[in-house]
């Protein structure tokens, strides 16, 4: 990679067999990224046939089937991995996969949906959120973290098309927001704005009423990062232009002295 540095992409494929059949090889070719990380995969891995060459694999399928899960396909072959938060009251659905590297880990997440009637609010705010920012915040106590994923929060106004009629929709709750206050106060950098301070840049867009025709949108897929990795961002943005599922990919770029070494 040389002066290239290290480059990850961070996708929600809204099942990766869906997302194959609409291009997703075309794009993991084009985009030649060191580390993809996938959110609702949807899938076994046996129901994979693609053997996605060049990458090792990694994958946490939820117990119910066609149902959330995660993925890491990564070209760099890790010291350890690990799925899910070692807590069983989360651990059933898929959503944490997590890589050690020799100066740094990575975590992919697919936070859990508080869902239309917010029957899920109170778990995934104050059971998962508070779980999942120890989990990291324990992983940094021996080397910085990476994490990434759809985490279905849109934290600031300026993160959705429409802040004003969504507060109390699920994803703009005044108490979805507050659990991402936590995670930039406890010192992980949110890398999009590090780079972008302007609106209308979104990430997932509805199905309905031609919401991605006419940019109607929320940004809730993230890359974080330790404080300790600041000066080791070399750029992050949002593939806007890709299709394939309800939402694009994100990536973050490093700089080449926290790349893992070839294996």
């Amino acid at each position: 990679m040389g002066t290239s540095g290290l480059k990850l992409i961070s996708w929600n494929v809204n099942g990766l067999r869906a997302a194959i059949k609409k291009g997703f090889l075309d794009f993991l070719e084009d985009e030649n990224p060191d580390v993809i990380c996938l959110q609702e995969v949807k899938a076994l891995p046996e129901q994979i046939e693609e053997e996605f060459k060049g990458y090792h694999l990694f994958w946490n399928p939820a117990e119910k089937k066609g149902y959330s899960g995660t993925a890491i396909f990564s070209k760099y072959k890790p010291i350890n991995f690990s799925l899910g938060l070692g807590l069983d009251k989360h651990d059933n659905e898929g959503r944490v996969i997590t890589l050690e590297f020799e100066s740094w880990y990575l975590v992919t997440v697919y936070t859990p949906n508080s869902k239309r009637d917010l029957s899920r609010l109170y778990y995934r705010t104050q059971s998962w959120d508070k779980d999942f920012l120890a989990y990291v915040k324990n992983l940094e106590k021996s080397k910085p973290v990476v994490f990434c994923g759809d985490l279905n929060v849109a934290h600031q106004e300026i993160d959705l098309a429409n802040p004003k009629t969504n507060t109390k929709n699920a994803g703009y709750t005044l108490e979805e927001r507050e659990s991402f206050d936590h995670i930039v106060s406890s010192g992980f950098i949110d890398t999009f704005r590090e780079f972008h301070s302007e609106g209308d840049r979104y990430s997932w867009w509805s199905y309905m009423n031609q919401a991605r025709p006419r940019n109607i949108g929320w940004r809730i897929d993230y890359f974080c990062v330790s404080a300790s990795l600041k000066s080791q961002l070399k750029g992050a943005d949002i593939l806007d232009h890709i299709h394939g599922s309800d939402h694009c990919p994100v990536s973050l770029a490093l700089s080449d002295d926290i790349e893992p070494r070839p294996c």
